[in-house]
């Protein structure tokens, strides 16, 4: 008997795909019918050569990258990034442009201030509790990059669009809305993601880097924390998270060949956002925390009319299968995460829970 699936709005680590899941799972004792399981497989073995190298192509189609950009699966999550960055692309008398627009934002602009970096925040939208995203910023001509976070989880506000830095490169955190739609990466220098989120388990952080970039980074870096050491190994200078880059591979898979691209992706979350949205904005019982032009396709903020009934909300969600809706420690309220593998079933089904919710608690 098959244990029962719950409805998973999480935001991170989130929702992977049934099929993907299950295709794991059979595979799990016996890779391939190589009669090993891909966590005991060695990273230098033809088995595993194969699904990185598999993982690198499906990464190139599905976000058109040419031949100018490397994929890279490194350890260390996106935060270990935000110190990476810097380090690698910003030399002495150089300065990069940061925009703030909520708490990992600001955690990248610290790690570059740890380092005695020089850098200029040009825009932020802590005036109004990161609510939204800032338009018509002015930035540095002279910037060696601009960097943004794409998609902000906890204050449930995205880019629509990417700002226009006049040929200043972009780099961008993209760690909660990578894959979800189709974009340009000519402006981007380089641009990463965590798994944990769109992708694949936690484990793995996804980075793309524009080879213009790659070969601008200092030898005398730290070893692990030179992304030339890791784009001239294919990230296998040391053992790299085998089971989160197979998985990964598995989800790639799954929006090529079962979703069809990120056209098609896009417009299936649009689809269950603009459900989820229509819910809340029905009435005066639910409140959206984001300005309407900011809002995300991916993380869905919302209040109730008071903490209790947000606890009670939370509370008897749970209890009918839907799991992962309370807001984040530091902000409260209520959130659910819409990711790539959550069906349009369940934001249907989560969508009749709270008009039943609202009437009962009116």
């Amino acid at each position: 008997m098959k244990e029962k699936r719950i409805y998973n709005f999480n935001a991170g680590p989130a929702a992977l795909p049934l099929s993907v899941l299950e295709e794991i799972q059979e595979s799990f004792l016996s890779l391939n019918g190589c009669g090993m399981s891909i966590t005991e497989i060695s990273h230098r073995s033809k088995e595993f050569d194969a699904i990185i190298d598999d993982a690198i192509a499906r990464t190139k189609r599905l976000l058109k990258l040419d031949d100018k950009f490397h994929v890279l699966f490194l350890q260390g999550g996106a935060s270990t990034q935000f110190c990476m960055v810097p380090m690698n692309f910003l030399s002495e008398g150089q300065s990069a442009d940061y925009v703030s627009t909520g708490t990992w934002s600001q955690k990248a602009i610290k790690e570059a201030q740890i380092q005695g970096k020089k850098i200029k925040v040009v825009a932020s939208s802590e005036d109004k509790n990161f609510s939204y995203i800032p338009q018509n910023i002015q930035f540095s001509s002279d910037a060696r990059f601009v960097h943004i976070t794409s998609n902000n989880t906890i204050k449930g506000t995205e880019w629509a669009s990417y700002p226009d830095t006049k040929g200043v490169p972009l780099i961008a955190d993209m760690s909660s809305d990578i894959l979800s739609r189709p974009f340009d990466p000519e402006p981007f220098g380089l641009f990463y993601a965590g798994a944990q989120k769109n992708m694949g388990p936690a484990g793995v952080c996804l980075v793309v880097i524009r080879d213009d970039f790659l070969q601008s980074v200092p030898d005398n870096l730290p070893t692990m924390l030179k992304y030339t050491t890791h784009a001239s190994k294919n990230s296998m200078f040391n053992t790299p998270p085998c089971f989160a880059i197979y998985t990964v591979q598995l989800v790639l898979k799954w929006l090529e060949e079962t979703i069809g691209g990120l056209d098609k992706m896009q417009e299936l979350n649009r689809k269950k956002a603009q459900l989820l949205y229509q819910t809340i904005d029905a009435g005066d019982f639910y409140k959206g925390t984001a300005m309407p032009d900011s809002r995300s396709l991916m993380n869905i903020t919302f209040r109730l009319p008071s903490e209790e009934l947000e606890q009670k909300f939370v509370k008897e969600a749970l209890a009918n299968n839907f799991a992962g809706l309370k807001g984040h420690r530091s902000v409260g309220g209520c959130r659910a995460s819409l990711y790539n593998a959550v069906p349009l079933e369940a934001v249907q089904a989560l969508t009749d829970f709270m008009v039943a919710f609202e009437r009962k608690n009116r």
